[in-house]
């Protein structure tokens, strides 16, 4: 892997570590950059005056930083349940849950560039949420990693940038709970208070190095891709890591046990996990295939029955009715594929070392295989900056 570039702020290292980190979020942190001041705005959102006094002031700016809160780890169907804003003026919480009218936030943030760290996960959430997709966009992790910066998390940029160690006790944390805990809107405003400097000091290292409108494309093309809905393929869903290992009766008790835990997960609005894990379904399905019972002892009577009932009923299907072996997509690479694929990786390896990014981030292998295969899926699969570096511009 090649190394990282330098980065000319390191000598100001020791002076960062001796910062603590602040007691609350609407403390500013001394650094070697300049950081906003934010004060914190000390309600909850939560109705239709207060979310009214708010829009005029966001309206002031026009780069707002944002991040999000689900409950995916609580329910079948996550939802957004916070909306984290920090401008100047103040880190502000919006409240999804109560009986507000986004619709007006959500006009006003279109017409602003949002900041978000990592914002794929997010901009989803957002659109399916509020119906909501940004007109620009500021990625913070992609403006890391245009930079080689390799420990890129939100929590590691604002220690690396700020000196300030972030807790991080409420990511699981079910947001749909109110009232909210001062731990978790602490928690919350610091998701987004150090973003808008930390976009700063981004943007400037990007124009240094004359990338700044890499991350321009990479962000356009991140708000497309976000605005297309993830397809889950319901004959396929069932193969969970480790079953590409598993066929015939196996393969066949594994695909009942993954409906009817779906169902389950379902009924009780709880993730899927929450009645079995991935690898139990495995360990059940191989036991189960050799003429054992496997037993859980948290499931209820009622969950058992039906465990069982999914089990008997995979037994008694037919052999052709098994599920099928994966077959490979796609033609089976040529020589010339080959060939095409291996002269891609070199130049791309060798951009990655002249810059001191990582090569995935250029390109990823799988992208490099498609276009080998068929060099017109290049437009498709990568930004102009990343065909560029690839030659293929």
């Amino acid at each position: 892997m090649p190394e990282t570039e330098t980065n000319p702020n390191d000598a100001n290292a020791s002076e960062r570590k001796g910062n603590q980190p602040p007691p609350h979020a609407a403390v500013v942190v001394e650094s070697a950059f300049e950081v906003r001041t934010s004060p914190a705005c000390s309600e909850l959102i939560s109705d239709q005056e207060r979310l009214g006094k708010l829009l005029p002031v966001i309206a002031k700016n026009q780069r707002v930083a944002a991040d999000t809160e689900a409950d995916s780890l609580h329910c079948y169907r996550e939802k957004l349940c916070l909306l984290q804003i920090s401008i100047p003026e103040g880190d502000f919480l919006v409240d999804p849950l109560a009986e507000n009218d986004l619709v007006p936030l959500a006009r006003l943030l279109a017409n602003r560039e949002l900041v978000l760290h990592g914002a794929d996960y997010d901009l989803r959430l957002l659109r399916r949420g509020l119906n909501f997709q940004p007109g620009r966009l500021f990625d913070t992790m992609i403006a890391a990693r245009l930079l080689g910066v390799r420990e890129f998390s939100y929590a590691a940029m604002v220690e690396k940038y700020f000196g300030v160690q972030l807790t991080k006790g409420s990511q699981k944390a079910n947001w749909a709970l109110r009232p909210l805990s001062p731990k978790m809107e602490e928690y919350a405003r610091n998701d987004t208070h150090y973003l808008l400097p930390l976009a700063e000091r981004l943007e400037r290292e990007l124009l240094e190095r004359n990338r700044l409108d890499w991350l321009r494309q990479s962000c356009a093309r991140l708000i497309d891709i976000s605005a297309t809905d993830r397809e889950r393929d319901g004959e396929e869903a069932w193969r969970v890591r480790g079953a590409g290992l598993m066929h015939g009766l196996e393969a066949a008790i594994l695909r009942a046990l993954w409906h009817w835990r779906d169902a389950e997960a379902q009924r009780a609005d709880r993730p899927a996990f929450h009645i079995l894990r991935n690898d139990q379904l495995i360990q059940a399905a191989q036991t189960a295939a050799t003429g054992g019972h496997p037993k859980f002892r948290h499931l209820s009577t009622r969950r058992a029955r039906g465990f069982e009932d999914a089990i008997e009923e995979a037994r008694a299907l037919a052999e052709e009715s098994w599920p099928q072996l994966h077959k490979r997509r796609g033609p089976r690479p040529t020589p010339e594929m080959l060939r095409a694929s291996d002269a891609l990786r070199k130049q791309r390896d060798a951009a990655a070392t002249k810059l001191g990014m990582e090569p995935s981030f250029i390109a990823p292998r799988a992208a490099i295989d498609l276009i080998a295969a068929d060099r017109s899926r290049a437009e498709s699969l990568l930004v102009p900056w990343q065909r560029e570096l690839l030659g293929l511009e």
